[in-house]
């Protein structure tokens, strides 16, 4: 919002009142709301809501983001792996979106959701991002869990934390891995100076740990299965990349020479306790076809 200064019709009126009568839409409480955040200043200082204003004097006047509409349900089909009272599981497609983002409004997982179950979503991951346990890259297809009520959601949250809630992947990756399987355990965090990104650091990180083993070789490219003992953002792309194999088509920690391929990465098998029964679940899912289609692309298996 662009500087307000007093004229001298304006001398002597609150602050709070002139907000409200020089901002387009904005009420006098919301007006008193930005004086109480301190997002009103006058030469740098915060002005008390009830203050009265003198002509020549500039007001600096910082307007919050506007927030995001809540999802609403639309019509998405969804391939559903699994489904009963208390959770669902989705074969999530490459290129569909978990929840709205800056940038992705609709269209997400969630507003499928919210179609497909109606009311019956949990409402611990709160209002945007109801029912959501985990999430997948939006490159990244496979098997999600959502809850469909906070019992469900509360158990396999604990699940996730104490890592008995299994996560296994699948992904081809730049290079021939010479070890049958490997471990990488290197703490992830926001990448110091691109914010999109994510990276090994020992700074504002958070520990994590992939396993990997070797399914196939190809000339130049390696079939990988991944499991996960944390679930941080990108992980598996930031740790393969990490130790020199990053994830074929992967946009942002693969070559220049990637953009614009299928990024090779999916949640293959999701393993679990289901809250209610107590029984365990193992479900799986194929390979999608863009997936295939690489491989095949890649041509014979070598030793």
């Amino acid at each position: 919002m662009e500087p307000i200064t007093v004229t001298a019709q304006e001398s002597g009126e609150r602050i709070d009142a002139l907000l409200s009568r020089m901002a387009d839409g904005l009420t006098r409480s919301a007006a008193q709301r930005l004086l109480e955040a301190g997002a009103v200043t006058l030469g740098g200082v915060p002005v008390k809501k009830n203050r009265r204003v003198a002509a020549g004097e500039t007001f600096t006047v910082v307007l919050p983001e506007p927030e995001a509409p809540l999802p609403l349900p639309q019509e998405i089909p969804l391939d559903v792996v699994y489904e009963d009272d208390d959770l669902i599981v989705v074969n999530k497609p490459r290129g569909m979106v978990v929840h709205p983002a800056p940038g992705h409004p609709d269209g997400t997982l969630v507003n499928a959701l919210l179609w497909h179950c109606g009311s019956s979503l949990s409402g611990v991951g709160g209002e945007k991002r109801p029912g959501i346990v985990h999430r997948l890259d939006m490159d990244t297809s496979g098997l999600i869990i959502a809850a469909k009520n906070d019992f469900a959601h509360l158990s396999l949250s604990a699940q996730l934390a104490d890592r008995s809630l299994s996560r296994i992947y699948e992904a081809i990756v730049r290079g021939r891995l010479r070890e049958d399987s490997g471990t990488v355990d290197a703490p992830i965090g926001r990448h110091p100076a691109d914010r999109l990104r994510m990276a090994v650091t020992q700074k504002n990180s958070r520990p994590a740990v992939t396993h990997w083993s070797v399914l196939e070789r190809y000339n130049g490219f390696t079939h990988v299965r991944c499991q996960l003992e944390s679930g941080r953002t990108h992980q598996i792309r930031v740790h393969m990349a990490y130790i020199g194999h990053p994830v074929l088509g992967d946009p942002l920690y693969g070559p220049k020479q990637d953009r614009g391929s299928a990024q090779c990465l999916h949640a293959r098998q999701l393993k679990f306790v289901h809250p209610r029964s107590g029984e365990q679940v193992v479900l799986e899912c194929p390979l999608p076809d863009y997936f295939l289609e690489a491989l095949r692309r890649l041509g014979p298996e070598v030793g």
